[in-house]
């Protein structure tokens, strides 16, 4: 039987978690030790997190190094601006449909600040903590900050520190990897405290929660990215789209890895005859900034925290919530379930304390088997589909004729 468990995918293996869960859950509540394995799990993402973020953005910063130009500007600036307007929508779908989330030891309403120079006080407050004390508080503010200040000062330095940094920056991934390995546990003790103080109405909430995730994600992806590819190719765009979709998002979708699938996304690359020099950049580059499906996941979640809370939120800390979730979304890539890892960063904006931004997390591990899967192939496939887009928008303006449908001919 352990054996048999051990063989199954990490999916499977939380789909069987999240049954067990609740089948405890409704018919022996009193079990409440159970529970303990939820809280035991998202204690260790709470002790991982910061240093998670804090070494792979320094290793990231360290190792990047200037490029001769070919199309990756433009490339560039699309993973930026669809980021971000992935964000805008998110914000925009939470407030036309707010939610509220099951939360413990949540005591009434709190208040975000009220004045813009309040929030940016705080902020730059933050920004400059000590960097240990940082991590050990959960400041994510601090530990971006500190981790990209050192490395671009790492960038000088020889490159046999750049790789000390990165074998330290994969030896943590490795140790999240574990982590996340007894995700089946933590999560079958989650679904079960839940089921036991809330009923299943509460495992409802999650499942609306998880409708506006997925349906936000399929507009950004098969609507509002469309549109801005066909301002800047004067195309219709569609039958790029469906190509990526169905050749790139469909084993994005079971790796649920940006990384694992950019050997895929570059073979699909030369296939459309894309400038090689620009995709051998652009597509690894795109694993790590193109995060339109984890600012979507950031921007949502933090938002029904907020709205679970009772907090009033002024106009002014929306715009800041999307150019915070857009920002943190570079940093989700390279582990499976990445943007919630973030999602206390986004929650601090608004004076959420990072305990219970944690159980929010661990909502976001008992939907994140479909969630999760959804964001990647969303991420992973419009590496791709920005890349080709980006290289066509610079060829047209230089005044050459591109056939999408030629390009797609037979593919």
């Amino acid at each position: 039987m352990l054996e048999f468990f051990k063989q199954l995918s990490l999916i499977k293996r939380i789909v069987i978690g999240i049954v067990v869960g609740g089948i405890l859950g409704v018919f022996l509540p009193q079990w409440s030790f159970i529970a303990i394995l939820g809280s035991l799990f998202v204690g260790a993402l709470k002790g991982i997190a910061p240093l998670l973020v804090f070494v792979l953005i320094m290793a990231s910063v360290s190792k990047h190094q200037s490029e001769t130009q070919t199309f990756i500007k433009p490339i560039i600036s699309l993973y930026l601006l669809t980021t971000l307007l992935a964000a805008i929508v998110a914000v925009l779908a939470s407030y036309i449909f707010p939610l509220t989330i099951s939360l413990q030891e949540v005591s009434g309403s709190q208040e975000a600040p009220k004045a813009l120079i309040d929030v940016l006080t705080t902020i730059l407050n933050n920004i400059v903590q000590n960097p240990l004390q940082a991590m050990i508080e959960g400041n994510y503010l601090g530990v971006l900050f500190w981790s990209a200040l050192i490395g671009f000062a790492m960038r000088t330095r020889k490159n046999s520190v750049k790789e000390v940094i990165d074998e330290f920056s994969q030896a943590i991934t490795g140790v999240v990897q574990l982590v996340i390995a007894m995700a089946p546990f933590g999560i079958a003790g989650l679904v079960f405290d839940s089921v036991a103080s809330t009923g299943l109405a509460g495992l409802a909430q999650y499942g609306r929660l998880l409708l506006l995730l997925v349906g936000t994600m399929l507009v950004v992806d098969l609507i509002v990215y469309p549109l801005v590819a066909f301002v800047l190719i004067r195309q219709n765009p569609y039958p790029l789209v469906w190509f990526c979709l169905k050749e790139s998002a469909i084993p994005a979708f079971f790796t649920r890895s940006s990384a694992a699938n950019i050997p895929i996304n570059m073979m699909l690359a030369k296939r459309l005859g894309l400038t090689k020099e620009s995709y051998s950049i652009s597509l690894p580059l795109g694993a790590t900034i193109n995060m339109g499906g984890a600012a979507i996941t950031i921007s949502i979640m933090t938002l029904a925290t907020v709205h679970t809370l009772g907090i009033a939120v002024p106009f002014s800390l929306t715009l800041m919530l999307c150019v915070l979730s857009a920002l943190a979304a570079c940093g989700a890539s390279g582990i499976a379930g990445g943007s919630l890892l973030l999602i206390p960063l986004a929650c601090s904006l608004f004076g959420i304390s990072n305990d219970i931004a944690m159980q929010v997390v661990g909502v976001g591990f008992i939907i994140g088997v479909v969630q999760d899967s959804v964001e990647t192939a969303v991420n992973s496939s419009n590496d791709l589909f920005f890349t080709a887009i980006g290289e066509f928008s610079d060829l047209r303006k230089r005044g050459e004729k591109i056939n999408l449908k030629e390009r797609l001919l037979d593919k």
